[in-house]
């Protein structure tokens, strides 16, 4: 593949949660003549800022000229492309499939390989939830269609970066007596990271 040749970016947004935010970022992709192949957005621990998830198709180009685009936006804290980093990233699926009773024991077995689960049941359907990467969620659809795909829905992708490269440490107040366990595991402060 040539570097020219456009292929799919991954990039989280982290953003002010305000009015508007999202319809400016999805319009600055759009005014480009560039289509978000998905987007999901969620509020993060800080019920101030959310995160956006998207998911472009682009040459490195053009992806570098959006990321300038969006740190320019006033709102927007910060632009990664996760596509250039180590990273995990989920897609969720639920569909409901046709659950004739000759068919039913070949579902539950497709549903138990994949790891999927059944979230709700009537006598003639099946409601299968399945989280995962693209590719085991498209080879999964591809398994269902067979048995009557009656409705499917995608959410968009979602990404984080893996770990730190160094390991975290527990730091100690500067001044006064290191406290006890006990009043740790009480103090909000405390994230849990092991020594």
């Amino acid at each position: 593949m040539s570097e020219a040749e456009p292929k799919k970016h991954t990039i989280a947004v982290l953003v002010e949660n305000k009015f508007g935010v999202l319809s400016r970022v999805a319009g600055l992709f759009s005014a480009r003549g560039y289509n978000i192949e998905s987007l999901s957005v969620g509020e993060t621990l800080d019920a101030s800022t959310s995160r956006m998830t998207l998911v472009v198709r682009g040459d490195a180009f053009v992806i570098e000229q959006v990321m300038k685009q969006l740190h320019k936006l006033i709102d927007v804290i910060k632009v990664t492309n996760l596509s250039e980093e180590d990273h995990v990233e989920r897609e969720m699926l639920l569909i409901r499939v046709n659950a004739e009773p000759s068919a039913r024991a070949e579902i539950l077995r497709i549903v138990d390989i994949f790891r999927a689960k059944i979230v709700d049941v009537t006598p003639t359907t099946y409601t299968i939830e399945i989280t995962g990467e693209e590719s085991k969620l498209d080879a999964f659809v591809d398994l269902q269609r067979p048995f009557g795909i009656q409705e499917l829905v995608r959410t968009g992708k979602v990404a984080i970066a893996r770990g730190p490269k160094t390991r975290l440490r527990k730091v100690e107040p500067k001044l006064g007596k290191p406290r006890p366990p006990a009043a740790q595991a009480q103090d909000p402060r405390v994230v849990g990271f092991a020594d």
